[in-house]
């Protein structure tokens, strides 16, 4: 007797169904024990079936997400399926697979729940091309795809072999410290201490024996030697952030220990051998401060010897997705939270937004979003009350339509593009991944002003398309 194509399949069937396929599938009965465990759970495991069926799940998989965080207990409690959750499982081996895993309540014929069913896929392969996505755009802990900021990791090796004292420039929350510290952890003395001070966070004569030091009886209240920043960082690397706000004498100061590689401590006798490497940063213009006589020519000509310029992120846009999964990333640790991404809204409404404050800027706005999205999506009811929108209010923002968020950005990213460029359009089309004629075409429609030709872009070409 033929059977029916509509036939349900058998029991054989099904097994060899669930034997073909690349995900692993294990099903469990009330007590948790394994009733079915498939060819492929056996390979992403390492564990036999005849070992595994009997056990509990929890001491076959050992994952992150057994026992108070059980997916199938999760299931059962609410009847509800859940898809793509991801997390670890520990092999036969002892070694970390990240997984992500699809839950089922198991019922018979008549309705009664007599178990769960799991499948779970490796995921080790997606987390090694991770890996290598992470090594392109990774930098310590920096993270960017933005051609400005690649030069800027392409200068840091060679700035960091060096023993050349390093100038950072860039406005308030670009990062400065965070390249700083990079710059020290690449170079010969990274095994030495990394000391840190804030130049204009310090009265002059506090600064003074915060950087040098004293000695017993310098002062009244001075009972005993203190060492300061210069000693601490002995061996290492002295970061000297906003090094425009120090006044002419400590310029005269700072100037001797550069040329000399002495200071003197408060109260002492004799000068004491600076064994740093300092990097100095600002954001403040050290060359028009030059011209007005407010910061020393010759301070200025040593510590401007190698320099990194940092752009503000209203130039490197493109890295707001990368920089906000990171801080994602980093608060659900913090925190233990589940939060996933960001909704395409959100998005749309921070890459429309100029950064006055820059990376820690969006830090802020991402960590304030957290304290009230706990898992999911940040939606833009999470960002902060006072975040504005594209036109400037926040109350206008929520009555624009996604497709006029996506048209300014879109022309943002092409004028940053085009200015990167130098104002070479072709240049700009390549860069943004799109025909030349594709980019003439949305300058058209989005009505959009370019800054004027350098000489070296080639005339406009009329739409091809």
């Amino acid at each position: 007797m033929h059977r029916s194509p509509h036939d349900e399949p058998s029991s054989a069937q099904y097994r060899a169904i669930l034997e073909s396929i690349s995900d692993g599938v294990f099903t469990v009965d009330n007590e948790w024990r394994i009733t079915s465990f498939n060819r492929a759970a056996e390979e992403i495991t390492g564990i036999s079936r005849k070992e595994a069926l009997g056990k509990r799940c929890s001491e076959v998989f050992r994952s992150t997400m057994c026992n108070d965080q059980c997916c199938l207990r999760e299931t059962q409690r609410t009847g509800r399926p859940l898809v793509g959750r991801t997390g670890y499982i520990i092999d036969a081996q002892g070694n970390r697979i990240p997984i992500s895993l699809s839950t089922a309540v198991l019922r018979d014929a008549d309705g009664t729940v007599i178990g769960g069913a799991e499948t779970f896929r490796d995921l080790s392969e997606v987390e090694a091309l991770r890996s290598e996505l992470d090594g392109r755009f990774r930098l310590g802990e920096m993270v960017s795809r933005s051609p400005l900021m690649q030069r800027v990791f392409s200068t840091l090796e060679p700035v960091a072999a060096s023993s050349s004292t390093v100038l950072i420039l860039g406005e308030t929350g670009t990062g400065k410290e965070l390249i700083a510290r990079t710059i020290h952890a690449l170079g010969p003395r990274k095994n030495g201490p990394f000391v840190a001070v804030n130049c204009g966070a310090l009265p002059e004569t506090l600064l003074e024996s915060e950087l040098f030091g004293y000695k017993a009886g310098a002062f009244t209240g001075a009972n005993r030697d203190k060492p300061g920043r210069f000693a601490l960082a002995a061996g290492g690397v002295l970061f000297l952030d906003e090094i425009g706000n120090i006044s002419p004498a400590m310029q005269m100061r700072l100037l001797r220990v550069l040329q000399e590689h002495v200071y003197d401590p408060l109260g002492g006798t004799g000068p004491e051998r600076a064994d740093v490497r300092i990097i100095a940063a600002t954001n403040s213009d050290l060359a028009d401060m030059v011209r007005q006589g407010t910061f020393r020519e010759d301070l200025y000509y040593r510590i401007n010897i190698a320099r990194v310029e940092l752009p503000p992120l209203r130039q490197r846009k493109e890295d707001i997705p990368l920089l906000c999964m990171d801080f994602i990333q980093h608060f659900n640790a913090l925190q233990g939270k589940q939060v996933e991404g960001l909704t395409s809204e959100t998005l749309s409404l921070l890459m429309l937004h100029s950064w006055p404050g820059n990376v820690r800027e969006l830090r802020n706005v991402i960590e304030r979003a957290f304290i009230t999205c706990f898992e999911g999506s940040i939606l833009p009811g999470h960002l902060p009350p006072d975040f504005p929108g594209p036109n400037g209010q926040r109350e206008q923002a929520t009555g624009n339509t996604l497709e006029d968020a996506v048209n300014s950005l879109e022309k943002q990213l092409i004028l940053n593009a085009v200015v990167r460029c130098g104002g070479n359009r072709l240049a700009a089309a390549k860069e943004l991944g799109i025909h030349k004629s594709t980019l003439f075409r949305k300058i058209r429609q989005l009505g959009i002003a370019l800054p004027a030709r350098d000489g070296r872009s080639a005339p406009d070409e009329p739409d091809k398309e």
